[in-house]
């Protein structure tokens, strides 16, 4: 199935920014609201965007209310996440996405706000994985600059330095994935992704490795990694060891799924909790092709 592209924003658009999940503090938000204006669009604030309840920035009445504004306001053209954490799959049965269906807009973020991915994706529409206010001070000109494209609507192809452990081959398929622990965690939910033919990009953060190959074990068992027609492997960042240590490095440990099946897959894909967070739309139809010294993603 082709997932509707929502319509590509214009100098001067409306951007609501949003909260969840964790709490944020003001500092990142203005910052966010700098690099916005800084390429010509204005921003508007959830009511609940700095506030705090506990862990999360408000209650979940209180962050429901905020995502279903965003989610229903006719002005706003993007809905840009500030932040992760943990929080987003709290909201889901409280949400009303009749609005968002008739009139669609991008929604952006990451790591956990990948619920939202995968919710946005089981309505027949495509989102944009990409960084957050909490990171974008920190995040590379190429990461910035490729938000700032995808929202203007400029799908650009990647070109990136071919892995040693990579497998070569190329594929096209509809993108999808994010968080790793996201994907591991949806799988018996309703907005679970649709596999068949897919190309899968995974990431994650701060996860022990026996973590990682329980997850993806998960996926195999559930059939995910045998319908998938290709793999991308971006950051995954402070990976931790048991102190006798599980004996494969990260590379290795996902190629340990792929023995009986010939797919490509590429790893150090330029995206996840990294400084180059480069965004991706998923749901977006592609082409991978993995060769010894070039890996490329395009949009078709």
């Amino acid at each position: 199935m082709n997932l509707v592209a929502p319509p590509s924003l214009q100098t001067g658009d409306l951007v609501y920014l949003c909260a969840p999940a964790k709490a944020i503090e003001e500092h990142y938000i203005i910052e966010a609201e700098n690099w916005l204006q800084s390429i010509g669009l204005r921003a508007i604030r959830s009511q609940n965007l700095t506030g705090r309840h506990h862990y999360f920035s408000g209650t979940e009445l209180e962050r429901i209310a905020d995502l279903q504004e965003g989610l229903d306001q006719q002005e706003a053209k993007a809905i840009w996440c500030v932040r992760g954490g943990y929080g987003s799959i709290q909201l889901l049965d409280g949400l009303q996405w009749a609005q968002f269906i008739r009139e669609p807009k991008w929604l952006v973020g990451f790591s956990d706000i990948c619920v939202l991915h995968h919710k946005i994706q089981s309505l027949g529409f495509q989102s944009i994985h990409g960084t957050m206010a909490l990171n974008i001070e920190k995040n590379s000109i190429q990461a910035k600059q490729r938000l700032r494209d995808l929202l203007f609507g400029q799908c650009k192809s990647f070109e990136i330095k071919s892995h040693a452990l990579n497998r070569t081959g190329a594929c096209r398929g509809q993108l999808i994935g994010g968080n790793l622990s996201i994907v591991y965690s949806m799988l018996a939910n309703p907005e679970a992704y649709d596999f068949r033919d897919a190309i899968l990009f995974i990431e994650d953060l701060a996860e022990h490795l026996y973590h990682i190959d329980r997850m993806l074990h998960a996926l195999r068992r559930a059939g995910a990694l045998e319908q998938i027609s290709g793999l991308l492997v971006g950051g995954m960042t402070d990976l931790e060891d048991t102190d006798v240590p599980f004996g494969k490095s990260i590379e290795e440990l996902i190629l340990t799924h792929f023995s009986y099946r010939k797919i490509p897959i590429c790893f150090d894909f330029p995206a996840g909790h990294i400084d180059d967070n480069q965004a991706l739309v998923l749901g977006a139809n592609v082409c991978l092709e993995v060769s010894a010294e070039l890996s490329t993603l395009s949009y078709l």
